[in-house]
């Protein structure tokens, strides 16, 4: 013989389902959230490295014998940036003060040991996702 549900029963196995995918999401999210707060503070605890000239310079020569007149030297989530990017989208001369930890410090050691040289740094928003800033785009011009 078959069993006999009640709605009631069927109402609390759906109820119970939900329950059950919304715990999955709530937990799916938190460790989305927590992996992306270590990528974070990772990339914002990131010192620049001891060869950096030395990269930088071996990237800027092959992109000029491809023809270049620039590289792009790093991204990263305007969501790092102090006014999230604010400052970079329109285009405010002081857009350095708005970086804050890994970034500011690459822009420390572009003040340096590139300007003198001739390079030029450039910021800029590089897509819009629901219509605000994204990512942002370091590159060096020569």
């Amino acid at each position: 013989m078959a069993t006999i549900f009640s709605a009631d029963a069927l109402r609390k196995i759906k109820a119970d389902k939900d329950a059950e995918e919304a715990n999955k999401a709530r937990t799916e999210e938190a460790k989305r959230a927590e992996e992306e707060k270590k990528t974070h503070e990772a990339f914002m605890a990131r010192e620049i490295h001891p060869e950096a000239m030395e990269r930088v310079m071996s990237a800027v020569k092959k992109a000029a014998d491809r023809g270049a007149t620039h590289i792009m030297v790093f991204q990263f989530p305007s969501t790092l940036c102090k006014d999230s990017g604010r400052a970079i989208n329109n285009s405010d001369p002081n857009w350095p003060a708005s970086l804050d930890g890994f970034p500011a410090r690459a822009y420390e050691f572009f003040e340096k040991n590139l300007k003198q040289l001739g390079f030029r740094l450039r910021a800029e928003i590089l897509n819009y996702p629901g219509g605000v800033p994204g990512d942002v785009g370091i590159s060096l011009h020569w």
